[in-house]
């Protein structure tokens, strides 16, 4: 099975809308996809939010074979030097994180007890001479 990587058009009459897919060279432009990663809107005024492409999954079709159309290729080297579009990635998972040891509550109240001991017993020292 040869794979190529190309655009699925999608969208309306006069304002077409690209999906770029993952799809064996013999089936139909329009036809089912092996999968799809990422799109091209034609429509979109910012240049910076026409194109998505997951080139992740790009980079792995092309490891195993899979040759990119012309336009794709074009897309792809536009994205790949930032000038156009996102290469868009999903997010990687990432452990949860340990929470962290919170420090024991005991030495900072100890230290704030301390200070304003203090400070209350020399509250207190003046009212209980002055009731004598």
């Amino acid at each position: 099975m040869s794979v190529r990587i190309r655009m699925k058009r999608m969208g309306r009459k006069h304002r077409p809308f690209y999906r770029v897919c993952i799809m064996d060279r013999q089936r139909a432009r329009d036809g089912k996809a092996i999968e799809e990663v990422g799109f091209y809107d034609t429509s979109v005024a910012d240049k910076s939010k026409r194109v998505s492409l997951n080139m992740e999954r790009i980079d792995y079709w092309l490891s195993v074979g899979a040759q990119p159309s012309e336009k794709v290729n074009a897309l792809i080297k536009k994205v790949q030097k930032g000038k156009f579009g996102t290469a868009a990635a999903p997010p990687p998972m990432q452990e949860p994180k340990a929470p962290e040891p919170e420090p024991t509550p005991e030495a900072p109240a100890a230290e704030e007890a301390s200070a304003e001991g203090g400070e209350a017993a020399a509250e207190e020292t003046p009212a209980a001479e002055g009731g004598e």
